[in-house]
């Protein structure tokens, strides 16, 4: 928070003050007036930091997994082979392979039977 704002947000509290000290607002509706103010800076905090992802994204040359879905289709169908379906969500795809993991973690630790030993005597 910069030093403007600050001031706005502190000039802001004491104009509110103000009206509940005369009698001009209520509590409940300062309070709602803060809740209000509050939601729309995380909108637009959100909005701007996903407007620089993008921003940033597309400076780095990476695409959207739809844009690839679609220009492998594409792709596919200029080849003549059968468009490929799109793969599973990241969150998908990861709880998957914990569960996967969890399996096999499981059958490592299982215990094995011991081996049977080989007489190493000489028969005559």
């Amino acid at each position: 928070m910069t030093n403007q704002q600050a001031n706005d947000l502190f000039a802001s509290l004491k104009t509110y003050i103000n009206k509940v000290s005369e009698g001009e607002k209520t509590p409940q509706e300062i309070a709602a007036s803060l809740n209000t103010w509050a939601r729309e800076s995380a909108e637009s905090l959100k909005s701007k930091i996903s407007e620089e992802v993008e921003s940033q994204v597309h400076k780095l040359g990476f695409i959207k997994r739809e844009e690839f879905d679609r220009l492998a289709d594409r792709v596919a169908k200029l080849d003549g082979a059968k468009p490929r379906k799109p793969k599973a969500s990241t969150a998908k795809q990861s709880a998957k392979k914990k569960a996967t993991s969890a399996v096999s973690a499981k059958k490592k630790t299982a215990k094995k039977s011991p081996a049977k030993k080989v007489s190493t005597r000489k028969v005559k």
